[in-house]
């Protein structure tokens, strides 16, 4: 651990079939990350997924196809560690410390929540009431430097950033005490996404894309064949005028500037990069050159996914092998809090009680 400049900690929900919006968002980065002077941990959040209520077989499947697409787009398992959420106890176990460190107020503030009970509110799970305080967990069990962030996630990741600092201050002299310094968790940074960390629908470029969109058509699935891929970007709405030279001529025209910000991403470049070589094209030019990369890019990703699916055995090997590195860091991280908050931890003596 020691050799790292930072520890990245970022995790993707087992809930369906990931799509364009999840490789460009948060997939495609975590490869880009393992480039970096920092350990990586990947994590399939299964206890996040069942905040709402999930089938057991399908979820068991879903938890697979995502640590698949974690291998298939070059996340090397040992490199980075990947792993699923539910096989490391500390997560739960330090979420509920956390609990006692957050207040009803920061969570009566979550957006999220508020969108996603929707007017039944009471009828919502208390686990997704208090999803962010287990993100919070998740993160600070590995006391991470940096996540990568969407839209979406910042506001979790700012009360992560409250949790934090209010059991720094609360415990502070048994910090101290137990030689931590003058603060025992990190303040985590975000590393905010790049050119299309919101990719929205192929339908209505005013909507971000989701895999619960009624029409597979709105979405590329990362499962998706080459012809599939090729037909929904031919398909994708766009308006009758040109593509502008200049990214302010995106501003008011929102399925556009989805599919330059697709082409950017998936290329590696960025929107002025795209605009300058397709500025004043129609869309009948753009979209063959955006589908041919979208095929060059994700197909290969879908062939490889199909391969270690096929081998559920592998694929919980990889994740067994995952949870044992995740857990001996959570561990330790535990222990520290235990010892910080008043706990008396089991030794060796009380297990020769036992």
């Amino acid at each position: 651990m020691a050799a790292f400049t930072e520890l990245v900690f970022s995790g993707v929900q087992p809930t369906g079939n990931l799509h364009l919006g999840n490789y460009l968002g948060a997939v495609k980065r975590f490869v880009e990350m393992q480039a970096r002077d920092a350990q990586c941990l990947y994590c399939v959040v299964d206890m996040h997924a069942i905040t709402v209520w999930q089938d057991p077989e399908a979820l068991r499947g879903q938890i697979r196809e995502v640590t698949a697409a974690f291998l298939a787009s070059g996340i090397d398992p040992t490199r980075s560690i990947v792993f699923n959420q539910s096989q490391v106890p500390q997560h739960a176990e330090l979420a509920w410390v956390f609990n006692c460190v957050a207040r009803l107020g920061w969570l009566n503030r979550m957006t999220q929540f508020k969108e996603k009970a929707g007017k039944d509110r009471e009828n919502a799970s208390i686990g997704l009431y208090d999803y962010p305080v287990l993100m919070a967990a998740d993160i600070l069990a590995y006391r991470a430097t940096h996540v990568p962030v969407g839209e979406d996630q910042k506001q979790h990741l700012e009360l992560t950033r409250d949790i934090a600092q209010k059991f720094n201050t609360d415990f502070s002299g048994s910090i101290a005490a137990h030689g931590h310094g003058e603060a025992f968790f990190p303040i985590t940074e975000p590393l905010i996404g790049g050119p299309a960390a919101r990719v929205m629908s192929l339908r209505d470029g005013t909507k971000k894309m989701s895999k619960s969109d009624p029409s597979d058509n709105a979405r590329i699935n990362l499962t998706d064949e080459a012809d599939t891929i090729a037909q929904k970007i031919r398909r994708a709405k766009t308006d009758p005028e040109p593509l502008p030279s200049e990214v302010a001529g995106l501003k008011e025209r929102p399925e556009a500037d989805n599919l330059v910000g697709i082409y950017a991403a998936l290329a590696g470049i960025t929107r002025e990069d795209v605009l300058r070589d397709f500025g004043g094209a129609q869309f009948s030019t753009f979209k063959p050159a955006l589908a041919d990369l979208a095929v060059t890019s994700l197909a290969p990703i879908a062939g490889e996914m199909r391969r270690l699916t096929a081998d559920p055995g592998h694929i919980d090997a990889v994740l067994a092998d995952g949870s044992t590195r995740a857990e001996a860091i959570a561990a330790q991280t535990l222990d520290a809090v235990k010892d910080i908050v008043g706990f008396v931890r089991r030794g060796p003596s009380l297990q020769a009680v036992r």
